[in-house]
C-alpha cells in the first residue's frame, strides 16, 4: 500500500470561553451534555463537535434544530444518535449507517451477517482490480436490519437511501421484498440471502447446527 489515511480525530475549541467561570463541567477539550444538548449548568446548552457526540455536520445541524424546537417551540425533541449515515471520500467511497458487527454484538448478543465481495460489471469488462464489499448486519430475533456497510463507487448516495429504510425499522424480509436495479452494484443489497456467518452468544459461527 502506497497511501495512508490521516484519521485522528480532532479537539474541542474551548480555550478563552472561560467556561469554568460559569460552573460549566468540561472533559479534557469537550463539554459533556445530556440528551437535551443541556450542560451541568441548566441555563447554557451545547452543540456540534465540541460536544463529542458525533462529528459531522449534518448531525450538529440536527442538535441545533432540536434544541430550538425544545427550548424555543415548546417541543420535546431530544437528540437521535442511532442510525446515522457517514461516508468516507475514499476511492472507493465507504458508507456506513447504524451498528458494526462488534457493536451488534455487544447490543443484540445474536445477529447474523451478510458480506459479499465482488467485482461490479463497470471494472470487470476492462480487467480492474477495483472490488466492492457490502455487509448487512442483521438482529436474528427481530430480522431487523441493524446496520450496513459498503465499500464502493458511489457508496456514500447509495447508503443515504438505505438509512432512510434503516431508520424506519426495514428488516431482511423487506430487503428481500424489494426488486433490484440491474446492473447495479446497489441491487447486491436485495439479493444477499444466505449469511455469511452468525453470532450466538457473542461468539461468531460459521454455521447454525
Amino acid at each position: 500500500c502506497d497511501s495512508i489515511l490521516y484519521a485522528t480525530g480532532r479537539k474541542g475549541k474551548i480555550d478563552g470561553l472561560n467556561l469554568e467561570s460559569a460552573g460549566v463541567h468540561t472533559e479534557n477539550s469537550f463539554i459533556p451534555v445530556n440528551e437535551y444538548s443541556q450542560t451541568n449548568v441548566p441555563s447554557i446548552y451545547a452543540v456540534g463537535d465540541v460536544t463529542d457526540r458525533i462529528a459531522l455536520t449534518p448531525v450538529a445541524l440536527m442538535e441545533g434544530h432540536r434544541l430550538a424546537d425544545t427550548v424555543f417551540g415548546g417541543m420535546d425533541r431530544p437528540v437521535d444518535h442511532e442510525f446515522v449515515a457517514s461516508t468516507v471520500f475514499t476511492t472507493p467511497e465507504i458508507g456506513t449507517v447504524g451498528y458494526s458487527e462488534q457493536e451488534a454484538v455487544e447490543k443484540y448478543g445474536d445477529i447474523d451477517v451478510y458480506k459479499n465481495r465482488f467485482r461490479a460489471m463497470k471494472h470487470s469488462f476492462p480487467q480492474s482490480e477495483t472490488y466492492s464489499l457490502f455487509k448487512l448486519i442483521v438482529e436474528s430475533k427481530t430480522q431487523r436490519v441493524v446496520g450496513c456497510h459498503v465499500a464502493t463507487d458511489g457508496a456514500g448516495e447509495m447508503v443515504q437511501g438505505v438509512a432512510i429504510a434503516i431508520k424506519m425499522g426495514a428488516t431482511k424480509e423487506d430487503f428481500d421484498n424489494t426488486i433490484g436495479i440491474h446492473p447495479t452494484s446497489a441491487e447486491e443489497l436485495v439479493t444477499m440471502r444466505t449469511p455469511s456467518y452468525y453470532y450466538r452468544d457473542g461468539q461468531k459461527v460459521d454455521k447454525l447446527e
